[in-house]
């Protein structure tokens, strides 16, 4: 949780030992897990009221969905990909359905505009100029 190991833990008891001192620490103790408990009572009550409002159709599975954390682009690619190239295969797909040949770079609209381009001009002539944009 947090990134907080044993060690961790350990180590800012000690300083809160030194900090405090030895004779306010049980007070402080005593705040921090009432803290705890106000805390964790507020998002169960968060929680409850939550599925109160938005109704049966709540479930907390729908809401790991929306993660964000989960939408890797690479993946999200691939599986369009595989989509266009496999009909029918949603599930999980196979490593040799995964293998989906993208078109060469020669290929693009691009690189064809941009020879089209190229062939038109004339190397000697001015560099084309629209008065009306300027």
């Amino acid at each position: 949780m947090f990134g907080l190991t044993f060690e961790k833990l350990l180590l800012i008891g000690v300083i809160a030992v030194f900090i405090i001192g030895p004779d306010r620490l049980p007070l402080y103790t005593q705040k921090l897990a009432q803290f705890v408990r106000q805390a964790r009572d507020f998002i169960t009550g968060a929680k409850g009221r939550m599925k109160d409002e938005l109704g049966d159709d709540f479930d907390e599975i729908e809401w790991k969905k929306l993660d964000p954390r989960q939408y890797d682009p690479r993946r999200i690619i691939r599986e369009a990909l595989l989509d266009d190239a496999v009909p029918g295969v949603n599930d999980q797909p196979s490593r040799t359905a995964m293998t989906v040949s993208a078109p060469a770079v020669e290929d693009s609209a691009y690189v064809k505009a941009k020879a089209r381009r190229e062939a038109r001009r004339d190397p000697n002539a001015a560099t084309p100029f629209d008065e009306e944009a300027t």
